[in-house]
């Protein structure tokens, strides 16, 4: 259509357009919009290269198949007063009468009229019809539409589908001509001109533009033409509307339309992408907010566990603390003169030594990092759960989106954490033996007392100072003898083995307590890392989604804004083109 009627400025303007809508198609192919507009837009841009395209729609039995009857002046396709028109008509220039069916739903009809040198024309199926695939095939023609003529019915002009369908048909761009037909049933001019203005007002209202708006009676301006009488073709009203198309739509209107009518189309198109684009945002912007919700989430369950945990380690000391005090006590109590014959009683010292000082705190130690264990993974897994939960309500609106799946189960191996976590205090706990325990102790002490027994006796051993203290005789012989070697050692060897002991006693509880509590807390610095990265693991499938659509759909949104400016420039230099 446009080959050798553009000027050289047209010929500038058309290729920048190619080469704009090219530009648009790829973006629109990476981008989630529906087939049907990319369809749309693909089908604007092949329309470049046809005659200029005006479509007639309108709800069926309004009059369209009408209409282009008495325009062509013969009835070319049939009319009824229900739905007649099942497919696409489109009449074409042809050098002899002649119809092509096409397996798109298309049929073409060629005829040997001047006017479709430069026009093609195209009937479509009425819209608010029972069948909706005629519906359809009519929503579907419309972008490819250098102009639309609506056709509605004088009767009801403007109902409220067809409000809804010229709706549809703005958010396409185009130029609208409406059509009041069967303008004959109406009482007077009087009453017709009513109608034309309520047309006008309302058409207005709803395309933003005030349209053209015809009054005509097809049937009459046909049965003229049929008739060869002129002047009632100018009583159906159609010569008003056939010199506009031939004259008001002169040549630079018709390249104006044709040239925006891609431009039109693409707007539409991208508005609805940005519409989704900007939707989509908004859900990752939601999805960013319940990530930093996450993040200080596990910054509070982390302090709310070092806390748990301190308190818990608080509980383990003070039963250390206890054996510590039963041990002071124990020694205090049994390191005396009056206890020294028991002293080298190894297995009794030994015995009451366990059952005194030692007693249960082992097996509340044990039960206690038993617990905190407990403790912990019930913890650990409240808060994974908890996460994952989260996630995964967030996860559902990108639905079949997310690459990697956000954890259905929590794998976490509750043997694995307590032989980690338990090793250091139950390996503190197995070294600390309390039989061997109390019978280093009992030796020490008992080696102690033998050993200043030996040396105040000479050389008499053991059981020369156990028979010496034993013995009535001996004590009446060298009673002042044997009383001067109790004295000294109840009075200089037993305080210094009392201290001795205590210390040594407190040196191995504070040893143990160090082990355990360094064991536990670097144990727990451990388990509490691996789970914090359990948890990112987790929502990583997530999180790397949501970084990475946000980035995506911010580049998606800054080159449809891009492409909507050149856009707009576009239209500007088509209307600057064909002025005049």
């Amino acid at each position: 259509m446009l080959d050798g009627i553009l000027s050289s400025d047209q010929v500038a303007v058309l290729k920048d357009e190619r080469m704009l809508l090219a530009d648009i198609g790829s973006e629109l192919a990476v981008l989630e919009v529906p087939d049907d507009d990319r369809a749309a837009l693909a089908a604007s841009v092949e329309q470049l290269d046809d005659l200029f395209l005006v479509v007639v729609v309108g709800e069926f039995n309004a009059g369209k198949s009408s209409l282009l009857n008495a325009l062509v002046g013969e009835v070319v396709l049939a009319e009824g007063v229900t739905p007649t028109t099942s497919q696409i008509h489109v009449i074409r220039w042809g050098e002899t009468v002649s119809r092509a069916e096409h397996g798109d739903g298309v049929e073409e009809v060629h005829l040997p009229l001047p006017m479709l040198r430069e026009i093609t024309l195209v009937d479509t199926p009425g819209t608010n019809a029972l069948e909706r695939r005629h519906e359809a095939l009519t929503e579907e023609y419309v972008p490819r539409s250098d102009l639309v003529l609506f056709v509605t019915s004088s009767d009801r002009p403007l109902s409220e589908s067809e409000r809804q369908f010229l709706q549809r048909v703005k958010q396409w761009g185009k130029k609208v001509v409406v059509v009041v037909n069967k303008v004959d049933i109406l009482r007077d001019d009087a009453a017709v001109e009513e109608v034309l203005a309520y047309v006008r007002e309302h058409g207005e209202a709803i395309l933003g533009v005030a349209p053209e708006v015809f009054g005509v009676s097809a049937a009459r301006a046909l049965k003229a033409h049929q008739e060869g009488d002129g002047g009632e073709t100018d009583a159906g009203g159609l010569q008003a509307l056939e010199q506009y198309l031939r004259q008001v739509l002169d040549r630079n209107e018709r390249v104006r339309l044709k040239l925006e009518n891609p431009v039109g189309v693409g707007q539409n198109v991208m508005a609805r992408a940005e519409t989704g684009v900007n939707g989509r945002l908004g859900l990752i912007a939601d999805d960013i907010v319940t990530l930093g919700d996450i993040e200080s989430q596990l910054k509070i369950y982390t302090d709310d566990v070092q806390r748990e945990f301190k308190l818990r380690l608080a509980d383990i000391d003070t039963v250390l603390h206890g054996l510590e005090l039963r041990g002071i006590d124990f020694f205090d109590e049994r390191l005396r003169l009056n206890r020294l014959p028991s002293l080298f009683d190894k297995e009794l010292l030994q015995s009451e030594f366990e059952k005194v000082v030692v007693g249960e705190a082992p097996a509340e130690i044990e039960q206690k990092v038993e617990a905190l264990i407990d403790w912990l993974v019930a913890s650990d897994l409240n808060q994974w759960q908890s996460v994952v939960n989260h996630v995964n309500r967030r996860q559902s609106v990108h639905a079949d989106r997310v690459v990697g799946e956000v954890g259905t189960r929590f794998d976490y191996d509750r043997a694995a954490l307590l032989e980690t976590l338990g090793r250091a205090s139950r390996e503190s706990l197995k070294s600390y033996d309390r039989a061997l325990e109390a019978r280093e102790m009992a030796e020490s002490v008992q080696k102690a007392v033998t050993g200043t027994a030996l040396a105040e006796a000479g050389a008499l051993g053991l059981g020369a100072t156990v028979a010496l203290m034993a013995s009535s005789t001996a004590v009446d012989v060298t009673g002042l003898a044997a009383a001067g070697l109790l004295a000294v050692v109840g009075l200089f060897i037993l305080p210094v083995r009392r201290r001795r002991a205590k210390a040594d006693l407190r040196e191995k509880i504070g040893t143990l307590r160090s082990k355990i509590m360094s064991g536990l807390t670097g144990q727990f610095d451990v388990e509490a890392a691996k789970s914090l990265k359990r948890i990112r693991e987790t929502i990583g499938p997530y999180d790397r989604f949501v970084r990475a659509e946000k980035a995506q759909l911010e580049g998606q949104k800054s080159r449809l804004s891009e492409l909507g400016d050149r856009l707009r420039e576009l239209k500007d230099r088509i209307v600057a083109v064909t002025e005049g």
